[in-house]
């Protein structure tokens, strides 16, 4: 589905990603972790054609129609409803707008969210908004689901059952998904196999770890198997490793200090 070879980032003439392998198969959830700035979303916005890559190359087995992205704060327009929300990409690819509203509401009846239609985005929660951004997503049909902390901003309940929810649905639609976060119990809970890049000066491939895993899974009785609690130690101590390692690129102020 997405295959990354000798890719390499820059800001200006600085790179901050170098040489990074990484291959999604179809079907596959994969979860990139590594410290903050490593450029982790970069390489998202790589994939999602966002960002122009220095060098490397990203292979892609999906058109960029079929690619969906759901960011950590929702892109939800605050003058539309969740309705309208959901249904202005579908309108943009022409369906009519009356098929268009037709489909949002089966995707907001999905999400849980049937009866919240004509509801504006301020008057919704936090986590009401964020299901209609997946509405938002989901109704496109995607092939490909790239996420950068979707659910970080979330009290830990509701992000608990967002995120059950959201294996419901990624399985459901035989998706493909190559998300970020910072939380390793989640890349733990909900991945195929998570990856590891380094703090740099300029970001690469680290480690990989496949978690063996069957699913569906609980998210509460997984975290009772022992393969959980070694995976979760094993990724909590590389990633130590690598906060702890100071770079110039993310901490200006060594600069300083060592001149």
């Amino acid at each position: 589905m997405l295959d990354i070879r000798a890719l390499q980032m820059s800001y200006g003439a600085e790179p901050v990603v170098e040489n990074v392998d990484l291959g999604v198969a179809a079907g596959e959830f994969v979860s990139l972790i590594g410290p903050s700035g490593c450029g982790k979303s970069t390489l998202l916005r790589a994939v999602m054609g966002l960002q122009k890559p220095t060098a490397g190359n990203i292979r892609l087995d999906v058109e960029k129609a079929e690619i969906g992205f759901l960011f950590q704060d929702d892109a939800l327009l605050p003058w539309r409803t969740a309705r309208d929300n959901v249904a202005l990409g579908l309108r943009i690819r022409g369906r009519s707008k009356g098929e268009a509203r037709q489909e949002a509401m089966h995707w907001l009846e999905s999400v849980g969210l049937g009866q919240f239609g004509d509801r504006y985005p301020r008057e919704l929660s936090g986590g009401q908004r964020k299901r209609v951004a997946i509405a938002q997503v989901l109704a496109l049909r995607p092939k490909l689901l790239l996420m950068d902390e979707p659910f970080a901003s979330l009290d830990a309940i509701v992000r608990h059952y967002l995120t059950e929810d959201l294996l419901s649905w990624v399985e459901g639609e035989d998706l493909t998904v190559l998300m970020v976060t910072h939380d390793l119990e989640e890349a733990v809970a909900v991945s195929d196999r998570v990856v590891l890049l380094g703090n740099g000066p300029r970001a690469h491939v680290k480690g990989r770890w496949e978690i063996d895993l069957a699913r569906p899974r609980d998210l509460l009785r997984v975290k009772e198997q022992p393969e959980f609690a070694t995976t979760a130690r094993q990724l909590w101590d590389a990633l130590s490793e690598e906060v702890r390692t100071p770079t110039i690129r993310q901490r200006p102020e060594l600069e300083v200090v060592n001149q």
